[in-house]
């Protein structure tokens, strides 16, 4: 969700104060950059290098030398001069290692790490305590250094190797440097209490929380994860998961380096370099792990990540004397750019990243090459092993009703420190601008339309029935929705009606529901339907709405039975990690094709269902959170679960048929951080007893039977069988696989881009008593359907264009009727 990307440029440069001083470490011998070189100033204080070697050191006073140390090297001693700011340090290597080690073992640094991963249950905090409790006070802000833009109109100093260098900026750059002298570029806060126990796991409760420009926070923004909780297993960056250097398997991907031994809250610890041991790995995780050289407990971590972005994530820990463990105490994160041409989207696509193109290093700088992301939290209020008990554990972050009113004071009751003159006039200044730019109205006219609705007034108009279009009704002219808060929250009014020009029937629906309970969003209601439906449908009653300004797959189906259908059904959140749906119907039903069902030696050509129906959404692995206004997924993870079970009986309600349905499907997806995407999807469903051909499975066919490929050219689904020609297969139980891969979008030239998906699917699928159905010719899926293609998605303004194969056993002989190609469409709210 792209909620705020029209606050945010993004990305900075190195800064300079008024003496500063940068550099680079490297071997004497093979030139390469030495990683987190330590570098000792004459005022006492320590540095550490980067991990490319380079470092950056400010001063209130002009330095006369500084001392650099890197282990296994000889140390070196540096004159500073007047008018050079940027030194070249090479190091002499020598073969001694630290004395202090007494660690009889060729890898003093691997003997330390897999003593460290050995006991490590002694020093996480989630391990070693029974349980915690503190409150954290969190600081987020976009920003830029304006020291680093000289004072002169169009100019701009960077500090490179080879001294000072002054690029060319436009009068824009000059006004975004008067900007960001007053204040910042966005800016939010939060306070919160972080509660523990063995039992119940960690939960956040946010009892403050505040958005510069926005009266109420974006809910899904406040509840980011940016960085990992703990350093002892697995390691989160802005949603990408990294092997972290004291993960159980950590000796199989990196390779440790002693770089130091370093005094933290008086107590010695190891300076340890990690890096991965193959070098060309996409997804590069580096940094330094302090470990206490008595307890093996981690004292502070360093994380690097420098691909498309460049990520520094640093860990902080406080050592709690009676407990005898290292506990968090703060931590910080900052995002600058990487290298990479094109604009990267991360965090849901909350903050959009204006990349470095590295092919044109000495471009025009913009206001976004200035830019950076920097978050900083600092925990208070410490208490260890205390009778505390979790409310709602499933709920991992939630929002105290009083959070976003709270009052200035109670900002400075909670605030580490005091805030600087330029975030004192972040507030103001951006309440001013995103309210005379309507820019939260629009955000949260987003949300719905998103959703498919358009709020006017009390009632939220429904977007997907304005217009359609398909082979059996033509033209769908409609008009629906629902209400909204605005006229009830306990209880709502939904209905639509709509008009095939085509088949001249008339469709609509109408609908109540009360709500049950605001926590588990649970409602009891009904409604009353007389439509039409395409036969053989899955569809999962849990599935959220997605906003579409058309719904490509219909348009080319032909074959549709009437209903009319009373429903009751209650909907829930109270299973922790799920969304529910219960439901009882009866529905009178009417193909309106050449059908009919042959069972108990009769014909029905039209026929009566009682069902009682049963969805379960279930997301095991993703954190929820409970706002004000209801429950959101903000930490999505996968493998995702959806169950569905429909059963008939005979004589209720004059029911004509007993059969029960079992739907089933799980979805993965993993993204990386360079915008590419792997997605996984496999369904399956099985129909027991009397199932008409109404309610069985087609899964999902897409390609209409003509000759010729261009003929066949129409719109592509987004999981349907492109190749699969209308009403060629049907199953009473099948099971589907989809794996798709989506590459980085590419800029071609102007406007042309693209955004490659590679693309196999393949379902398997049987005949319960094929006998029965009687008019409607089909095949079956026994021997495997399997097809292959690519998406090239987005070429043109949301269009794209796909080509589909179809191989296998039920290839056919006709080389160009197993060719698919299909137009697709891709729209875009922000």
């Amino acid at each position: 969700m792209r909620v705020i990307t029209v606050l945010l440029f993004l990305f900075s440069m190195a800064a300079n104060a008024q003496f500063t001083i940068t550099g680079i470490v490297k071997d004497g011998s093979t030139n390469s950059p030495l990683p987190f070189a330590t570098i000792k100033t004459q005022e006492g204080n320590t540095i550490i290098g980067d991990l490319d070697g380079k470092f950056i050191i400010e001063s209130k006073t002009r330095l006369q030398s500084i001392i650099i140390t890197y282990t296994g090297y000889e140390a070196k001693t540096i004159k500073t001069h007047s008018g050079k700011k940027f030194y070249t340090v090479a190091l002499k290597s020598k073969p001694n290692e630290l004395e202090e080690l007494v660690i009889n073992q060729t890898n003093k640094a691997t003997t330390i790490i897999k003593h460290a991963i050995r006991i490590k249950e002694n020093n996480d905090p989630q391990q070693k305590l029974n349980s915690f409790k503190y409150k954290t006070y969190n600081k987020l802000i976009v920003t830029a250094n304006p020291d680093s833009i000289s004072s002169k109109l169009d100019s701009v100093y960077l500090y490179e190797k080879t001294g000072r260098r002054i690029l060319k900026i436009d009068s824009t750059d000059y006004k975004f440097k008067k900007l960001i002298e007053k204040q910042h570029l966005y800016q939010t806060e939060k306070i919160s209490e972080f509660s523990y126990t063995k039992k119940d796991g960690l939960k956040e409760n946010i009892l403050a929380a505040r958005m510069a420009g926005f009266k109420q926070p974006v809910y899904e923004f406040i509840g980011l994860s940016l960085q990992s909780y703990s350093v002892y297993n697995d390691v989160d960056l802005l949603e990408t998961k990294y092997r972290g250097p004291l993960s159980y398997n950590a000796l199989l991907e990196y390779k440790y380096r002693i770089l130091d031994t370093v005094y933290i809250d008086n107590r010695k610890t190891f300076m340890i370099y990690f890096t991965p041991k193959r070098a060309n790995k996409k997804k590069r995780l580096d940094g330094l792990v302090y470990i206490d050289s008595n307890t093996f407990g981690i004292a502070k971590a360093v994380f690097r990540v420098k691909n498309v972005l460049d990520i520094t994530s640093t860990h902080l820990f406080k050592f709690e004397e009676e407990q005898g463990v290292w506990f968090p105490d703060r931590k910080t994160l900052k995002i600058v750019k990487g290298n990479n041409r094109e604009d990267i989207n991360i965090l849901g696509e909350t903050i959009k990243f204006d990349a470095i193109n590295t092919t044109s290093p000495d471009r025009d700088k913009e206001p976004s090459d200035f830019v950076y992301v920097y978050s900083e939290s600092i925990n208070s209020d410490k208490e260890f092993n205390i009778p505390l008990t979790i409310r709602r554990p499933a709920i991992a972050i939630e929002i105290n009703e009083e959070a976003i009113t709270r009052p200035e004071s109670y900002w400075t009751q909670h605030r580490a420190d005091t805030l600087d003159e330029r975030s004192i006039k972040t507030y103001p200044a951006l309440d001013s601008i995103l309210t005379k730019e309507r820019i939260e109205q629009f955000i949260n006219l987003g949300k719905r339309v998103i959703t498919g609705y358009l709020p006017v007034g009390f009632f939220d108009f429904d977007l997907r029935q304005i217009v359609k279009y398909n082979n059996y009704e033509g033209v769908r002219f409609g008009v629906g929705g629902i209400t909204n808060n605005k006229f009830s929250e306990v209880f709502r009014i939904s209905t639509y009606g709509a008009y095939g020009t085509k088949d001249g029937q008339f469709k609509y629906n109408l609908g109540g529901a009360v709500r049950l309970g605001r926590f588990s969003d649970s409602w009891i209601g009904g409604s009353f339907t007389e439509d039409v439906q395409e036969i053989g449908s899955t569809n999962f009653a849990t599935d959220k709405r997605v906003f579409k300004i058309y719904d490509p797959r219909p348009i080319n189906v032909s074959t549709f039975y009437k209903y009319r259908k009373w429903h009751g059904y209650i909907e829930t959140k109270i299973i922790p990690k799920t969304e529910s749906r219960w439901g009882f119907s009866r529905t009178s039903v009417e193909p309106r094709f050449d059908y009919a069902f042959n069972t108990n030696g009769e014909l029905y050509t039209k026929y009566n269902l009682s069902t009682f129906e049963a969805a379960l959404q279930w997301n095991p692995f993703s954190d929820f959170m409970q706002t004000p206004e209801g429950r959101i997924e903000v930490e999505k993870r996968f493998p995702k679960f959806t169950f569905q079970y429909t059963q008939a009986v005979t004589g209720l309600f004059d029911s004509d048929f007993t059969f029960g349905k079992l739907d089933f499907r799980t979805e993965y997806e993993r993204k990386y951080i360079n915008g590419q995407k792997t997605s996984l999807v496999i369904q399956g469903g099985l129909a027991m007893g009397d199932t008409p051909i109404t309610h069985l499975y087609s899964t999902s066919p897409n390609n209409l039977d003509k000759d010729g490929v261009i003929a066949r050219i129409t719109f592509a689904g987004k999981n349907s069988f492109e190749t699969m020609y209308f009403n060629e297969f049907f199953s009473s139980q099948y099971a589907m696989f989809q794996v798709k891969h989506a590459f980085r979008r590419l800029n071609l030239f102007g406007d042309i881009k693209l955004s490659p998906v590679l693309v196999t699917r393949g379902v398997w699928g049987n005949m319960e008593s094929p006998e029965k159905h009687v008019g409607q010719p089909y095949n079956t899926l026994e021997k495997g359907f399997y097809e292959s293609g690519v998406e090239l998605n987005e070429i043109f303004k949301g269009l794209g264009l796909t080509a589909f194969y179809r191989y296998g056993p039920y290839h056919l002989p006709e080389f160009d009727r197993n060719i698919s190609i299909k137009l697709s469409f891709v729209f875009s709210l922000f």
